[in-house]
């Protein structure tokens, strides 16, 4: 029963209390110092204390402890670290001593400013909602060389050489001296550490030493293996990683749940390896709960091989999660692990966390319960094949495709989803459809297509079974009072929604200010707009004002799926995070077979949840990259063609292009828009000629010719051909600026630059 004679405090007096103590205040203090003594007090106190932690006017630390969060001064030096889809620049400050990891800064640019990934700038800082900053910049500092380089090796005459950076953000090339070369030879791609020393010749350049020979940059195996080491992403194993995951073995059935009778079967590409998850579903027995299914999602039991403070233990936590490029895998595990004794392949045993789910038929979940149990995949299908037998057998009855045996299971696993896909779209989850690519790559290495990802109800089938599995294993840690590593996606910030509500009012679409931002109101944005031509458009502002999901063991819901709790459960093989949540659930549950979460782990949650979003940005990183290259290579034979697309992203630089056919980001420089000067207009995102109001906006279709490509780099260099469908007006005849004024000199015409195609530099040959 509420008590009625309890006043909470007010919450500026809480943070007032914190913000004077100099050490962390544990809650025990303050439920002391306010006398919050009962049940609905300590209750109050802590969503209270959630409520500040998710909008960062106070962080958690060691110790279960809160403190006021680390201020950044006004005026920081920052490091750009990210740039987003949609061009928008992410930095992190340079100096930083708080608690947990470092705020997001949000750079701003003005016209003529221009900085990149790996630079740094001088800001000034506005504190936004929660602990995200807007810097706007005062000074770009350029980039820090320091570390490691990946480039192309190219012979000098005095016996040395030089190397040309693989990143586009380099400002210059590297002198390497004689005995510094580890003997590379022109065209290899190289790894240099970079040394202090400037070049005998030129002091605006640096020096650096050989350290690693990758191979030829004419070997296309070579483009993934640039992202993995300029990303830094551990790629070997250690010895004693190897032999700890060769000696792996199938547990005996034991104190576990027999599961292998149960006709439990993987989903998933038919290029995957390992296989992570199995599903079963069938109608719920219970009278009272007519319409009601009861589901299976059996997870290999990652933990039960990988226990806490072993080697495989530290190389999964050093690499967070595995990272996937066209060509390659770089996996969290050894092979003899994800690919082998973790994977759930079809016909043979194998150790599984399992999670019992029983929903009712508005998809609600009513109860739950995971076991470690003993189970034996009884078919390794694809998602193609089961849309397709599951089409088949709708209209004909059977199907040659599957075993007759597993179309009754198929098809409760269906109407099943039904019901979860309805509850998702009641309860209103962020519904962005946008296009997403793949590369087509044979056993040479080399890319024979760039194709558009087919989305099938089988993919939908798999993903809404695993999102109510994470939502269990969120809710069963919580009822156990055990600590839980959560996913979550903080609601967009007020800046954000205004700026997206500036630019949604000029096409006539109404997203209020100042009114709660819910993915229902997000959603009949899109809805309403889904058959026009702004369609894309619509989606692409949604998408920007959308916040980063990370992990943390505060938990703040799930803003994009709509979901008040959630965690990542059902991928141990390839994320640490999902790795600790087993262990959490086998400590919280009693479960047999060791490997739980102990009570010291707890205290590293709080690094642990920062570390991996960082490995997993580092992974999205690596992975564009390669992408980027890839495709360029695959458009490398088509310089001088046209091409459909859309402008993807405006700045005061100039244009970014996304080509419908490949979905290849390309650039058209400021310099090559003729014909006017452009100005930049945040709120309308279009660049505007000052003088013919022309105006380039984002997302409009374009036809560009491809002019310049480099492989190396994954860079494309566009010329607009066709703004809106329509060509681009002649240019007027403007006023001569050299010519001579009246009363006064004339000026000095610039001598025209050469129009001939210039050799990247590391091609050209050394004097």
């Amino acid at each position: 029963m509420p008590n009625p004679h309890f006043t909470p405090p007010p919450l500026e007096d809480i943070l007032n209390f914190i913000a004077e103590n100099d050490a962390p205040v544990t809650k025990r203090e303050i439920v002391s110092a306010f006398y919050l003594k009962g049940q609905e007090p300590r209750r109050w106190l802590k969503q209270a204390l959630k409520e500040l932690c998710a909008e960062g006017h106070v962080v958690r630390v060691r110790g279960k402890a809160y403190k006021l969060p680390a201020r950044l001064p006004a005026v920081s030096v920052v490091e750009v670290i990210d740039l987003s889809p949609e061009g928008e620049l992410i930095a992190k400050p340079v100096d930083f001593n708080g608690v947990g990891g470092p705020p997001r800064i949000y750079v701003i640019t003005k016209a003529k400013q221009q900085i990149e990934i790996g630079e740094r700038a001088l800001v000034r800082l506005k504190r936004l909602q929660g602990t995200d900053y807007e810097g706007r910049i005062i000074h770009v500092l350029g980039k820090q060389d320091t570390g490691t380089v990946v480039g192309v090796f190219a012979t000098s005459a005095d016996g040395g050489g030089y190397l040309y950076p693989a990143d586009r953000k380099a400002k210059y090339d590297f002198y390497i001296k004689p005995e510094d070369t580890l003997k590379a030879e022109d065209g290899f791609l190289v790894v240099g550490e970079v040394g202090s020393e400037s070049a005998p010749f030129d002091k605006n350049k640096k020096t650096a030493r050989i350290v690693e020979v990758l191979g030829h940059e004419d070997d296309p195996k070579m483009i993934s293996m640039i992202a993995i080491v300029a990303h830094g992403i551990p790629h070997v194993f250690p010895d004693e990683v190897l032999d700890q995951a060769a000696k792996g073995e199938v547990p005996d059935l034991g104190k576990r749940q027999d599961l292998r009778q149960i006709p439990l079967v993987t989903i998933d590409g038919a290029d995957a390896r390992d296989f992570d998850d199995a599903v079963f579903a069938e109608p719920d027995d219970d009278p009272k709960n007519t319409g009601g299914w009861h589901l299976i999602v059996a997870i290999a039991d990652v933990s039960f091989y990988v226990t806490p403070g072993s080697p495989l233990d530290k190389e999964a936590y050093q690499r967070g999660n595995s990272t996937y490029f066209p060509d390659r895998v770089v996996p969290m595990l050894p092979e003899a692990l994800s690919n082998d004794i973790c994977s759930l392949r079809p016909d043979e045993p194998r150790a599984c966390l399992a999670a019992h789910m029983w929903i009712d038929d508005q998809g609600r979940l009513l109860r739950y319960k995971f076991v470690r149990g003993l189970m034996k995949s009884h078919a390794r299908l694809i998602y193609e094949q089961v849309q397709a037998a599951h089409d088949e057998y709708i209209n004909e009855g059977h199907t040659q495709d599957i075993p007759e045996t597993l179309m009754p299971h198929i098809q409760n696993l269906y109407a099943a989803y039904d019901v979860l896909h309805a509850a998702r779209k009641e309860r209103g989850a962020l519904d962005l459809d946008l296009p997403e690519r793949k590369a087509v790559i044979n056993d040479k290495g080399e890319i024979e297509a760039i194709l558009p990802r087919q989305r099938l109800d089988s993919h939908m089938l798999i993903e809404e079974l695993m999102i109510l599995a994470n939502v269990a294993a969120a809710k069963a840690l919580e009822d156990k009072n055990t600590v839980c590593m959560y996913r979550i996606h903080d609601k967009p910030n007020a800046e954000k929604i205004d700026a997206a509500s500036d630019f949604l009012s000029t096409l006539g679409i109404k997203l209020d200010k100042g009114q709660k931002i819910t993915p229902k109101r997000m959603n009949a944005i899109l809805h309403k707009t889904k058959d026009s031509e702004e369609s894309e458009l619509v989606s692409m502002m949604v998408l920007r004002s959308q916040s980063q999901a990370v992990y943390s063991i505060e938990n703040i819901g799930h803003f994009g799926l709509a979901l008040e709790k959630y965690a990542h459960f059902t991928s141990p093989i390839r994320r640490y995070a999902d790795l600790v949540v087993h262990r959490a659930l086998v400590e919280g549950y009693k479960l047999p077979g060791g490997g739980g979460l102990k009570d010291q782990d707890e205290e590293q949650l709080l690094q642990t949840a920062d570390h991996i979003s960082e490995t997993e940005r580092r992974s999205m990183m690596a992975e564009r990259d390669s992408m980027d290259r890839y495709t360029a290579l695959f458009l490398s034979g088509r310089v001088g063609n046209d091409f459909a697309g859309r402008i993807s992203g405006v700045t005061t630089a100039g244009l970014f292009i996304r080509l419908d056919e490949t979905g290849a980001d390309g650039f058209i420089p400021m310099r090559m828009l003729s014909g006017d000067y452009y100005i930049f207009d945040e709120g309308r995102q279009a660049l505007i000629g000052r003088r013919t109001k022309q105006s380039y906006r984002l997302s409009a279709p374009v036809t560009v010719t491809l002019k310049e490509i480099d492989t190396l780099l994954g860079r494309m260099i566009f010329e607009l051909v066709h703004y809106g469908g329509a060509p681009l007006p002649e240019k007027s005849k403007r006023q001569n600026p050299y010519r001579k004024k009246a009363g006064g000199k004339s000026f000095k015409k610039p001598k025209k630059k050469s129009g001939k195609k210039t050799t990247p530099k590391h091609k050209r040959k050394s004097k």
